[in-house]
C-alpha cells in the first residue's frame, strides 16, 4: 500500500511495486534470468531487449480459469498456453512465438476487428500484472541502466526490491541518455499502458469519476484489452469538455485530473502508449508516417502535421485533437516540447511567476508567451526550443478548438458565421474577420479577448508561416512581390502590407492579411521588429518598465499611441524617438493608414460615427475620408483622434500609402527630390498640389490631393508647413480661430491692411507671410477650398456650371462669366473675390496659369501685384500668346465694370471720384458692380479736362483700350447690345479689337433708335475730341499727318486734334485723303452731336467751347458780341455827351 500512496508516483510504473492486495502472487522465477542473456550481443539496445525478454520468459503466471495449468519451469512461454494458442496462430508470425514480449506486443497491437478469446484476454492481463511486480525487472533495470541510475540522485537513493526504482526511471525518462536503458523503460511502459488498471494509484484516484462519467468498468474481464484505452480517452475528453463548457460538463475531481494529465505526460514519448490514439490512428500512421521512428513524440508530431489531410480518418483526427487540447492545457504532455524547452524555461524563469495560479504556468499559451518575450528581448532561447515553439504556434493557428477560451466564448459566433470552416485555420480567420468589426455582425468582448490571446500566444507576426491560411492564400504574392526576403522573416508581413491594394495582391491574401493585421495592431509586441527597435524608447518615454510581458492589463494600442505621439516631435518640443524606432513607427503608420480598423484607438472612439456617417463607405480608404469629411459632426473623442491622424498625415503624407501609390508618376517626374527626403515636412504634398494639373497627374491622384486640400480647410493644424510657420502669428493675431480658411483670411487681411497703410513694420512675420502666400495660391485653384464661397454658390453651380469640372479654377471662371445670372449671395462673394484678385493678380489662378509663359517673357521684373498691369501694357505685342491676350481682355472687361476692381485707377482717382461722381457712389452697394458708371463719369470729366493729372493718365489708358474694343466699355455694351447686333453684327463677329464696332456705331449714329445707346455714342464722340488716341480709326488714318504737321504738339487735352483741324482749314496744307475724309466725317458728327445733345448748362457750354477745335473763332465771335452789347446804349443820340471816343475804344 505504501507504494500506492507515494505522491510522486501518480501512475505507471509506480505499479511495479503494485499493491499487495491487488497482486496475484505467482511463483518465483529462477535467479539466473539475467545470466541467460547472451553476453556477446554487439548492440547494447539488443542486449537490453534480450534482458527484458529473458525476464519475461521466466516470469511467473497466476492460475487462469479455463486455461492450461502454467508451467513453473524455466523457459515458460505464452505461446504454449492453450488459452491463446489459437489466437496466436491466427494473429502472430511464428518467429515471435519464442519471445513472450513479442507475443504480448503482437496480441496487444492487433487490428481492432480481430477479436481475442476471453480466456486469452484474461491470461494476458494476469501475465502483465505479475510481470510488472516481478523484482527480476528491477534487476534488469539495474544492469542496463547502471550508469543512468548513478547519475540520477533520486533514483540511486530509491529503496531496492519494491519497484520504486523503475518508477523513478520513468519519471526521469527525459534525462536518460543511455539508449539501451531508454529502450528497456519503453518496453515496460508499453506493457503497463495497455490497461489503465495496471497503473497503480490511477484506479484509486479516478474510480469515482470513471463511474460518474460512465467511462467504463473496473471489473477484470468486463472489457477486452483494447477497450481499456478508451477509458482514459473518455476521461481525457471529459477533462477537455470541463474546460470548454464549465457550465454544462460534470467536474472531475482534482486528484483524478492530475492523474489523467500525468498519464498523458508519460505517454508523450511513444504514441503506442496512448492506446486509444494508437488504435484510432494505426492505419493513418502507416499512411502518413510509415518512415517515422517511434519515440520522442515523433509519431505524434507527424500525425499532427497531417491532421487536416483529406485522407486522415475522422476517428484519428478526433483522437489527435484531444491530445492537442491536453497539450494546450499542459505543455508537458508534449514530450518533444517539454524536453527541448526545459532548460530555457528554467533560464527565463517562466515557472516562477508568483502572480499567476500554479495551473496556468503549465499552459501552453503561457509557455509560448514567456519564451516569445525572451526572444523579443534578445535573450538566448535554444534553436531546438524555438523550433518546437514554431510547430505548436502553427498548431494553435490551424485549429481553433485547441484554445478552450475560444471554444467557450466564441461558440455563438462560430455557429452563426463560421460553421463548416474548421480546417487549416479557416474558422479562426472567419472569427478574426467577424472580430475585425464588420458592421453587419458583432463579436462578444470575451470572444474578442480570446482571439487576441490566441494571436498573442501563436505570434504569427514573427513568422507568417505559422498562419497556414495566410501562408496558402499569399504564397503567389510572396513569390512575386516579396521573393527578395528570406522565408520566415518577419518583414514578409510588412512586405505584404506594402503591396496591399496593388496589382500584385490577390483577393484571398488581402482578406487573410487584414484579418491578421487587425489583431497584430492591437499589441505592439506582435510586431517583432517594432518591439526590438522601440523597446527602449517605450520604457524611456511611455513608462512601460515593470509591465509583465504576459499581462492582460496593458490597454490595446496604448504603447504604440504613445510612440507615435513622440515620433514627430521637434527638438523644441522635448524628448523624441530614436531614429531606428521612428523609422519603424512610420512603417506601421503607413500600413495602418490603409484601413481604419488597423488603428485600435480610432476604431474604438469612432465606432458610433462610422455607423452613423460612413455605413455606405466600404471601399479602400473611404472610411477615414468619410470621417474627415464629417469632422465637425463627429463626437468629441472621435473628432480628436481623427484630427490627430490628419495632422500627422499633413506632416508625413507618405502615411497615405494609397495616395502615394496613385501619385507615383507625378512624384517620379516632378517631386522626386522631396520624396527622397527621409523626413517629410509637408513638402511632398505641396509639390503635388503645385503639379496637380500636369499631364502625369491621373484622376485618382488628383482626387486624393484635392480631398486632402479640402480637409486641410477644416483646421489650420492640418497644414503642417502653415502651422509651423504661422502658429505664433495665429495665437497673437487670430486667437480662437480654428478653420484654416478663416485663419488665412484673418492673416491676409492683416497683411493687406499693413501694406495699404504703409505700416512701418508688418504684424505678420516674414516666414508666415511666405507660407500664407502659398496657402492663398492653393485656395484659388478650387472653389471648394473656399467653403464660404462654395456654399454661397452651390445652387448657381448646379444651375449654370453643372458640366464644368472642379479644379484648375474652372468653376470660379464659369461663375465669373455668368455673373449677371448669379443669385445675389453668390454674386456678392464673386465680386469680393474679384476685388481681391485684381489687387493681387497672383491669386487669379486662371490668369497665372494661362499667361504663365507670357509673364516670364514680359513681366519678370514686374512686382507680383503689378502683373496684370504689365500684361495689359504688352497685350498688343506680336509676341503675345492669343489665349493669354484673350484672358487679359476678360480681366480688363471685369475691371472696367467697377473702379473698385481697378486698384491703380482707384488710387490715382481717389480725390476725383468723390468730387465728380458722388451721386453715383450714393446709390452704390458694397458688393455689386457699378457697371462702369463711375468710369463713365470720369471719362466725361476727362473730356472736360477737369481731372487730376494722375487720374487723367489712367482714364486716358481706359479710353484708348475701350476705343479698340467696345466690350471694355460696360455702359456702351449694356445700352447698345441690340443696336450692335442690328447695325454692326459683322464687325462684332470679327473680334479684331481695332475699334471697328465703335466706328460702325459712329457712322450709323442717325440710325440708332435707342436714346440710351445714342447718348453713349455721342459721349464717345465727345471723348474723341479730347484726344485723337481715343479715336483709333481717325488716329490710324491721320498717323502720317500727325507726324508731319503736329509732331511738336504734346498729346492730350485735344491739342493734336486742334492741330489737325487747323491743318484742314489751312488751304496751304495738304492732308492725306483718308485723314481728310475721316476728319470731315468727325466734324459732321460733332455738329450733329451739338444739335442732338446741346449743353446742359453754362459750365457744360464753356467746356464744349474750350474743347472745340474752333474755339479761337468761337471765342472771337463771343468777344465781338459782348462789345456790341456794350456799345449799343452809348450810340443813342447824345444821351451821354461826356463820353469820348477813347473811352469807347477802351471798352472794346
Amino acid at each position: 500500500m505504501a507504494a500506492c500512496r507515494r505522491a510522486q508516483l501518480l501512475l505507471l510504473l509506480s505499479s511495479v511495486s503494485f499493491c499487495l492486495h491487488c497482486t496475484v502472487h505467482g511463483l518465483k522465477a529462477p535467479n539466473n534470468a539475467i545470466a541467460n542473456v547472451p553476453a556477446n550481443l554487439p548492440n547494447p539496445a539488443d542486449r537490453a531487449a534480450a534482458a527484458a525478454a529473458a525476464a519475461a520468459k521466466d516470469a511467473p503466471l497466476a492460475p487462469v480459469a479455463a486455461a492450461s495449468p502454467p508451467r513453473r519451469t524455466t523457459g515458460w512461454k505464452l505461446s504454449e498456453e492453450a488459452a491463446c494458442r489459437e489466437d496466436l496462430a491466427r494473429l502472430c508470425p511464428k518467429h515471435t512465438w519464442s519471445n513472450n514480449l513479442a507475443v504480448l506486443e503482437c496480441l496487444q497491437d492487433r487490428k481492432e476487428e480481430m477479436e481475442l478469446a476471453a480466456d486469452c484476454n484474461h491470461l494476458l492481463w494476469n501475465y502483465k500484472l505479475n510481470l510488472t511486480t516481478d523484482p527480476k525487472f528491477e534487476s534488469v533495470a539495474m544492469e542496463v541502466c547502471k550508469s543512468t541510475i548513478s547519475e540520477i540522485k533520486e533514483c540511486n537513493e530509491e529503496e531496492r526490491g519494491r519497484g520504486y526504482l523503475l518508477s523513478c526511471l520513468v519519471d526521469h525518462r527525459s534525462n536518460v541518455s543511455e539508449h539501451q536503458c531508454n529502450q528497456y523503460i519503453t518496453k515496460m511502459t508499453s506493457i503497463v499502458f495497455s490497461d489503465y488498471r495496471l497503473i497503480c494509484g490511477f484506479m484509486d484516484k479516478c474510480k469515482e469519476d470513471i463511474n460518474t462519467l460512465r467511462c467504463g468498468s473496473i471489473n477484470v474481464g468486463h472489457k477486452d484489452v483494447h477497450s481499456q484505452g478508451e477509458v482514459i480517452a473518455c476521461l481525457e475528453k471529459a477533462l477537455v469538455r470541463e474546460v470548454e463548457q464549465p457550465d454544462q460538463a460534470r467536474p472531475i475531481r482534482e486528484e483524478c485530473k492530475k492523474a489523467i494529465m500525468r498519464v498523458a505526460e508519460l505517454s508523450s514519448d511513444d504514441f503506442h502508449l496512448d492506446r486509444y490514439l494508437y488504435f484510432s490512428c494505426r492505419n493513418d500512421r502507416e499512411r502518413f508516417c510509415e518512415n517515422t521512428q517511434a519515440g520522442e513524440g515523433k509519431v505524434y508530431k507527424c500525425l499532427f502535421n497531417h491532421k487536416f489531410e483529406e485522407a486522415m480518418s475522422e476517428k484519428c483526427r478526433e483522437a489527435l485533437t484531444t491530445r492537442q487540447k491536453l497539450i494546450a492545457q499542459d505543455y508537458r504532455v508534449s514530450y518533444s516540447l517539454a524536453k527541448a524547452c526545459k532548460a530555457d524555461l528554467r533560464k527565463q524563469h517562466c515557472n516562477l511567476d508568483n502572480t499567476l495560479p500554479r495551473a496556468r504556468e503549465a499552459r501552453l499559451s503561457y509557455l509560448l508567451l514567456c519564451l516569445e518575450s525572451a526572444v523579443h528581448h534578445g535573450r538566448v532561447v535554444s534553436g531546438e526550443c524555438q523550433g518546437e515553439m514554431l510547430d505548436y504556434r502553427r498548431m494553435l493557428m490551424e485549429d481553433f478548438s485547441l484554445s478552450p477560451e475560444i471554444v467557450l466564448h466564441c461558440r455563438g459566433e462560430i455557429e452563426a458565421h463560421c460553421s463548416g470552416l474548421h480546417r487549416k485555420g479557416r474558422t479562426l480567420h472567419c472569427l478574426m474577420r467577424v472580430g475585425r468589426g464588420d458592421r453587419s455582425s458583432t463579436v462578444d468582448s470575451l470572444c474578442q479577448s480570446a482571439l487576441q490571446t490566441l494571436i498573442q500566444s501563436a505570434d504569427p507576426g514573427a513568422d507568417y508561416r505559422i498562419d497556414r491560411a495566410l501562408n496558402e492564400a499569399c504564397e503567389s504574392v510572396i513569390q512575386t512581390a516579396c521573393k527578395h526576403i528570406r522565408s520566415g522573416d518577419p518583414m514578409i508581413l510588412s512586405c505584404l502590407m506594402e503591396h496591399l491594394y496593388t496589382e500584385k495582391m490577390v483577393g484571398d491574401c488581402e482578406h487573410r492579411l487584414l484579418e491578421l493585421q487587425y489583431f497584430i495592431s492591437r499589441d505592439w509586441k506582435l510586431d517583432p521588429i517594432l518591439y526590438k527597435k522601440c523597446h527602449g524608447d517605450a520604457i524611456r518615454l511611455c513608462h512601460t518598465r515593470g509591465w509583465n510581458e504576459t499581462s492582460e492589463l496593458m490597454p490595446p494600442g496604448a504603447v504604440f499611441s504613445c510612440l507615435y505621439r513622440h515620433a514627430y516631435r521637434t527638438e523644441e518640443q522635448g524628448r523624441r524617438l530614436s531614429r531606428d524606432c521612428k523609422v519603424e513607427v512610420q512603417r506601421i503608420l503607413h500600413q495602418r493608414a490603409l484601413d481604419v480598423k488597423l488603428d485600435p484607438e480610432l476604431q474604438r472612439r469612432c465606432m458610433t460615427d462610422l455607423g452613423k456617417w460612413c455605413s455606405e463607405k466600404t471601399d479602400t480608404g473611404q472610411e477615414l475620408e468619410c470621417l474627415q469629411d464629417h469632422l465637425e459632426d463627429l463626437v468629441s473623442s472621435c473628432r480628436e483622434v481623427v484630427g490627430n491622424v490628419t495632422e500627422l498625415e499633413s506632416e508625413d503624407i507618405q502615411i497615405e500609402a494609397l495616395l502615394i501609390r496613385a501619385c507615383e508618376p507625378v512624384i517620379q517626374t516632378h517631386c522626386h527630390d522631396v520624396a527622397d527626403n527621409q523626413i517629410d515636412t509637408g513638402d511632398l504634398m505641396e509639390c503635388l498640389v503645385q503639379n496637380k494639373h500636369q499631364k502625369e497627374m491621373n484622376d485618382k491622384c488628383a482626387v486624393g490631393v484635392t480631398h486632402f486640400q479640402l480637409i486641410q480647410m477644416k483646421d489650420f493644424r492640418f497644414s503642417y508647413k502653415f502651422k509651423m510657420a504661422c502658429k505664433e502669428d495665429v495665437l497673437k493675431l487670430c486667437p480662437n480661430i480654428k478653420k484654416k480658411v478663416d485663419v488665412v483670411i484673418c492673416l491676409s487681411t492683416t497683411v493687406r491692411n499693413d501694406t495699404l497703410q504703409e505700416a512701418r513694420e508688418q504684424r505678420v512675420s516674414l516666414k508666415c507671410r511666405k507660407q500664407l502666400r502659398v496657402e492663398e495660391l492653393e485656395m484659388s485653384e478650387d472653389i471648394r477650398l473656399e467653403p464660404e464661397l462654395y456654399d454661397s454658390c452651390k445652387t448657381d453651380i448646379s444651375r449654370l456650371c453643372s458640366n464644368v469640372a472642379f479644379g484648375n479654377a474652372q468653376m470660379i471662371e464659369c461663375l465669373k462669366e455668368n455673373k449677371k445670372q448669379l443669385s445675389p449671395r453668390c454674386h456678392q462673394r464673386i465680386f469680393r473675390l474679384q476685388e481681391v484678385e485684381m489687387s493681387d493678380p497672383e491669386l487669379d489662378y486662371q490668369l497665372m496659369r494661362v499667361c504663365k509663359q507670357m509673364i516670364k517673357r514680359f513681366c519678370t521684373e514686374a512686382d507680383a501685384r503689378n502683373v496684370l498691369q504689365c500684361l495689359k501694357q504688352n497685350k498688343n505685342s506680336e509676341l503675345m500668346d492669343p489665349k493669354c491676350k484673350q484672358m487679359i481682355t476678360k480681366r480688363q472687361i471685369t475691371q472696367n465694370t467697377d473702379y473698385r476692381l481697378n486698384p491703380v485707377l482707384r488710387k490715382a482717382c481717389r480725390a476725383d471720384i468723390p468730387k465728380f461722381c458722388q451721386s453715383i457712389l450714393n446709390k452704390a452697394s458694397d458688393d455689386t458692380e457699378l457697371e462702369g458708371q463711375v468710369i463713365s463719369c470720369l471719362k466725361l470729366k476727362y473730356a472736360d479736362q477737369r481731372l487730376s493729372p494722375d487720374c487723367e493718365d489712367q482714364i486716358r489708358v481706359i479710353l484708348q483700350e475701350s476705343a479698340l474694343d467696345y466690350r471694355l466699355d460696360p455702359q456702351l455694351q449694356m445700352h447698345c447690345t441690340e443696336e450692335i447686333s442690328r447695325l454692326c453684327a459683322e464687325e462684332a463677329a470679327a473680334q479684331e479689337q481695332t475699334g471697328q464696332v465703335e466706328e460702325c456705331l459712329k457712322v450709323n449714329l442717325l440710325k440708332i433708335k435707342q436714346d440710351a445707346c445714342k447718348k453713349e455714342v455721342l459721349n464717345m464722340l465727345k471723348e474723341s475730341k479730347a484726344d485723337i488716341f481715343v479715336d483709333p480709326v481717325l488716329h490710324t488714318a491721320c498717323a502720317l499727318d500727325l507726324k508731319h504737321h503736329c509732331a511738336a504738339i504734346t498729346p492730350g487735352r485735344g491739342r493734336q486734334m486742334s492741330c489737325l483741324m487747323e491743318a484742314l482749314q489751312d488751304k496751304r496744307v495738304r492732308l492725306q485723303p483718308e485723314c481728310k475724309k475721316r476728319l470731315q466725317d468727325r466734324i459732321d458728327m460733332w455738329s450733329y452731336a451739338a444739335k442732338v445733345a446741346p449743353a446742359e448748362g453754362f459750365s457744360d457750354l464753356a467746356v464744349q467751347v474750350m474743347t472745340s477745335p474752333s474755339k479761337n473763332y468761337i471765342l472771337f465771335m463771343i468777344a465781338l458780341s459782348v462789345c456790341v452789347l456794350f456799345l449799343v446804349p452809348w450810340l443813342t443820340p447824345l444821351n451821354r455827351p461826356g463820353i469820348l471816343k477813347s473811352d469807347l475804344k477802351s471798352l472794346c
